[in-house]
């Protein structure tokens, strides 16, 4: 069982950076592979970036390539998602999941859940 809380959302305009963090409880991460998922208003949740620990590994959606970074620190028991250059269409409440199979793009295969943290872009 690992329980996830996310932080760090809220209002920014376009260009600039935000920090999200997903702290958890319970196992630590290493047991864990991590993902952030999105969703705007109207539209289905989306994979935005995952990482496999163990590899080194890490996996995002085109569309914020070179714009997102995910990172953790097992001290704390903590997942970042990094954004930058952030823009209008990037605005969304942001998850994190958890799950003990191999880190896919499909929410459906995570099973662990942050309440999530709204993050809106300005034009």
């Amino acid at each position: 069982q690992v329980q996830l809380v996310e932080s760090g959302g809220g209002l920014v305009q376009a260009g600039g950076s935000l920090r999200l963090s997903c702290a958890a409880s319970g196992r630590t991460f290493s047991s864990y592979n991590m993902g952030w998922f999105r969703q705007a208003p109207g539209k289905e949740r989306e994979f935005v970036i995952a990482a496999t620990w163990s590899v080194g590994r890490t996996y995002s959606t085109d569309s914020v390539k070179g714009r997102v970074t995910i990172s953790r620190d097992n001290a704390k028991n903590t997942v970042y998602l990094h954004l930058k250059s952030l823009k209008p269409e990037d605005t969304a409440v942001y998850y994190c999941a958890a799950t003990t199979r191999a880190v896919t793009g499909r929410a459906r295969e995570y099973e662990y859940w942050g309440q999530g943290t709204q993050v809106t872009v300005s034009s």
